[in-house]
């Protein structure tokens, strides 16, 4: 018996043929494959910096020391200042020149030179600001030390730079080669570092967007005044800081010997005689961004929900040790990378010429550090929150505008925004005395600069409105930002990273002024402080709520507070200063400085859990990096209580509300409960606010927790019935938002409730600031991570903050944590949200952000032998012979 057996086809037959071109094919895909693989790693690692063995620069006089631990941290050690700020630049090069290739594009506005046409409105709207100019000028007045640091921190970067070319850089510039293949690095230049502070200016800048809000509130609603002057739809929705109910930072100011500083830029500038400050508005259309200040925010950070900071010390009265404890975490968008770089500074000797041996978080871009301690004291920042912004409205006619019943000259000068491969863009800028017209480049601004609308009752008494009828002219809007003026901030960092004692540190408090912060201190002598910086307005007739006429002088800032009039606490009888961007002192205070707070919930719940903490013994560090990751949500404990009353319909709506009641309030990644109560929240908050006939705003979440509060204690007010959605009371309105939170919770995250959690449906993904978001999927996989589950929320002390109606994703982190133990710097901890790499697939890129989701510190490495023992790579730089 036989069998066929089948043979493979002759070569010269059609299968044949068409098996040996499959072949060929999947051979020469593979090959190509293989060969794309490989160019991708090798260009991706080419820009992977060498952290041991010897390299020559030019530029240094003596060799310096780079100590890496297993995080990439690291510790620089130098014999002289300018050594050692030589090396802090070619270390952040190292790790992350694109980053500071981008930023000094952004805060210049020349954005478009890298990226094309697509960014021109950017470009304009931060040209128009001016921070460069501002930045040069400043720079301008730098005392010859601080010049000196700033120069050799920038020829740090330049030697580099020297070395170091395109993909051999950074991977970013081989992807942006594809786009702009002209595009050339230039040399780094100390302006450059100086005008991050404005940028962080920007992440942190407190109320221009409600400011406009409440003007467009006002005017689409006809909100009326009541007897006593007041709006009442208004008040009712930014109602006033809960005195009674949340702590302030300075309860009781301390006296202190009065400072010698030379703090001269610190004391009041009348705007119209610095003329060397350039601040505009274009004249041209934008055709790429759907508001400027959304533009802005895409590139800087948005100051949305979120943005703050933690930050708080305890005496040694309080502590197991008998030495303070400070922890800081700043709440700031989420950046990949991270927007913070560690770094240790450390002068072999020190001495008068080579003062520094401080550790702590630096900005990439600037020489010095932040945030940290030295061998004596250590310090900690929150945003001030103080009102440093206000709105103007002016009357302009032509190239004039209005002032005091007498025409002036507008302030008007020509730019051009050079676009990559594309044409070039002429720009009119113009400013009023006050600063920058910035009507015509929002709808709310614009309609701000209305005539009818702002006529219709957003501010201006009777009298204010028939003045400006009288007058030639159209409205507009103008900006007066004390970032806008030369400062002294750029010479504070060096001041604080070498105080020794409460009085340096005042000094160094007197020189920062932008962008405005809490400052806290503690040293090693056991003292602890707090001290308001350096630039705080004085106001004539208004006090910037809302904007004001620029046409009045009676209305122009008339000073700054006195530094030895601002508030500052020393050592006092509570043993402890929490600051959280809540309000820092009562309204008897001698000055205005905001209605714009935060509404001091995270300060009120760091305070309890420090006395609670303290009562049950003295606290350590530990019980500082519990603090720093407790999740309470102060709301969700309110509706949990509230929601025991109301009846729902449906077994899932009922079983979900149950899950409330045996809930600890703690919003943990893992807990059902939590992502139920959060849902429940955004329900209910769209229902009151958002969907209605007339929409009413609800950004801002801690001031949303003080109006929700205030509603669920009267039922009988207005804003629990909403036709739009037919409702009528606030049970019925409860009831919905239940139901509905149960059906979105379901379509997220499926039936079963016990597989339910908040970690999922807040998760974060780290999104690179230039090609993460680029709209193509492979450069976007290369450049961004996640996502990450975390838990925490908006205005929880583990602020992940979030943004109601759009998403529960995370926005806003605690950008880094730290705890500092003054009785041992080495049993100090921290963690920041990324890696101490910006290059993308370095192991250090995104080492750290598990950790950071889980709260988990890393021991902080400070002294000499310290240092040595964590040390797993080190780099000499020596002078090129």
């Amino acid at each position: 018996m036989t069998t066929d057996i089948p043979t493979a086809a002759p070569p010269h037959t059609l299968a044949g043929r068409i098996g040996k071109i499959a072949f060929l094919v999947v051979a020469a895909l593979m090959v190509v494959a293989v060969a794309a693989a490989f160019f991708v790693v090798w260009t991706i690692q080419r820009s992977f910096p060498q952290t041991a063995g010897e390299l020559q620069v030019d530029g240094l006089q003596a060799q310096v020391t780079v100590q890496r631990d297993a995080l990439g941290v690291p510790t620089i050690t130098a014999d002289s200042s300018h050594d050692l700020f030589y090396a802090q630049g070619f270390v952040h090069a190292q790790d992350r020149f694109f980053e500071m290739d981008f930023r000094r594009h952004v805060t210049s506005g020349r954005v478009s030179e890298m990226f094309g046409e697509s960014q021109a409105a950017t470009d304009m709207f931060l040209r128009t600001l001016g921070w460069r100019d501002v930045a040069e000028q400043e720079v301008e007045a730098l005392d010859e030390t601080s010049l000196s640091y700033y120069q050799a921190y920038a020829d740090g970067v330049n030697a580099y730079l020297a070395e170091n070319d395109g993909a051999e850089a950074s991977l970013e510039y081989a992807v942006l080669g594809m786009q702009n293949p002209d595009y050339e690095i230039e040399p780094w230049e100390p302006a450059d570092s100086v005008a991050w502070l404005k940028a962080m200016a920007w992440d942190l800048r407190t109320n221009i967007e409600d400011e406009t809000e409440r003007a467009m509130l006002v005017a689409e609603t006809g909100d009326t005044a009541t007897p006593d002057g007041s709006l009442a739809l208004l008040e009712q929705l930014y109602p006033a800081y809960p005195f009674d109910e949340n702590p302030v930072i300075v309860p009781r100011i301390s006296t202190v010997p009065p400072l010698e500083t030379d703090a001269a830029t610190a004391s009041f500038t009348d705007p119209a005689d610095d003329a060397g400050i350039q601040n505009a508005v274009t004249t041209i259309e934008w055709a790429e961004a759907d508001t400027v200040i959304e533009a802005a925010s895409m590139l800087l950070g948005d100051a949305g929900e979120g943005i703050g900071s933690n930050s708080w010390v305890v005496s040694g009265e309080l502590t197991e040790s008998g030495m303070p404890l400070l922890a800081n975490d700043p709440h700031l968008g989420a950046a990949l990378p991270s927007v913070w770089y560690q770094v240790q500074l450390r002068c072999s000797t020190v001495s008068e010429e080579c003062p520094f041996d401080v550790g702590g978080f630096s900005f990439s871009g600037m020489p010095g550090v932040v945030i940290g301690h030295n061998d004596r004291v250590a310090w900690g920042f929150t945003n001030l929150t103080t009102d440093v912004a206000d709105l103007y409205v002016e009357k302009v006619d032509g190239d004039e505008y209005w002032r005091d019943g007498a025409l002036e000259p507008l302030d008007v000068r020509e730019e051009t925004i050079k676009v990559a491969d594309g044409d070039d863009i002429d720009l009119t800028i113009r400013s009023t005395v006050h600063g920058p017209i910035i009507s015509g480049l929002t709808d709310d601004f614009t309609a701000i600069a209305d005539g009818e609308v702002w006529a219709d009752g957003t501010g201006l008494s009777q009298g204010e409105t028939d003045a400006a009828a009288g007058m030639s002219g159209e409205y507009a809007v103008s900006l007066r930002w004390t970032a806008l003026d030369p400062g002294t901030t750029a010479r504070a960092l060096f001041t604080l990273n070498t105080a020794r004692d409460f009085d340096g540190f005042r000094k160094a408090a007197s020189l920062f002024d932008v962008p405005a912060q809490n400052l806290i201190y503690a040293d090693v002598d056991g003292n602890i402080g707090y001290q308001a910086p350096g630039r705080l307005p004085i106001r004539g007739a208004g006090d910037g709520w809302l904007p004001q006429p620029g046409w009045d002088s009676a209305y122009d800032w008339t000073d700054y507070i006195p530094f030895d009039e601002l508030p500052v606490s020393y050592n006092p009888s509570s043993g402890y200063i929490v600051t959280a961007n809540n309000a820092i002192v009562t309204d008897d205070y001698d000055h205005f400085l905001s209605r714009d707070w935060d509404y001091g919930y995270r300060a009120a719940r760091i305070a309890h859990l420090i006395e609670r903490k303290a009562a049950a013994g003295p606290l350590t560090a530990a019980d500082l990096r519990d603090i720093q990751n407790d999740n309470e949500m102060w709301i969700g404990k309110k509706l949990a209580t509230v929601m025991g009353d109301v009846e729902v319909d449906g077994k899932g709506p009922q079983e979900a509300v149950a899950l409330l009641r045996t809930w600890d309030a703690q919003s943990n990644a893992d807990s059902p409960a939590a992502a139920y109560a959060n849902v429940l929240w955004s329900n209910l908050v769209l229902n009151l606010f958002a969907n209605r006939e007339e929409p009413l705003p609800y950004g801002g979440q801690g001031r949303l927790f003080t109006v929700v509060d205030a509603l669920l204690d009267d039922p009988s007010d207005a804003l629990w019935t909403n036709e739009q959605i037919d409702v009528s009371g606030m049970e019925e309105m409860l009831a919905l938002s239940a139901e509905q939170a149960y059906h979105e919770l379901v379509s997220l995250q499926g039936t079963a409730a016990s597989r339910w959690n908040w970690g999922g449906l807040h998760a974060i993904t780290l999104t690179n600031e230039t090609f993460g978001s680029s709209g193509i999927a492979p450069i976007e996989m290369l450049f961004n991570r996640g996502p990450y589950p975390v838990g925490g929320g908006a205005s929880v002390v583990n602020a992940t903050g979030w943004m109601i109606g759009e998403s529960y994703a995370t926005t806003t982190v605690p950008s880094m944590r730290m705890v500092i133990d003054l009785a041992d710097f080495d049993a100090s901890s921290w963690n920041h949200l990324t890696g101490a790499s910006g290059h993308t697939f370095h192991p250090h890129y995104v080492d750290q952000t598990e950790n950071w989701a889980a709260g988990i510190q890393t021991v902080w490495a400070y002294t000499p032998d310290a240092v040595d023992e964590a040390t797993v790579d080190t780099l000499v730089l020596s002078p090129k012979k």
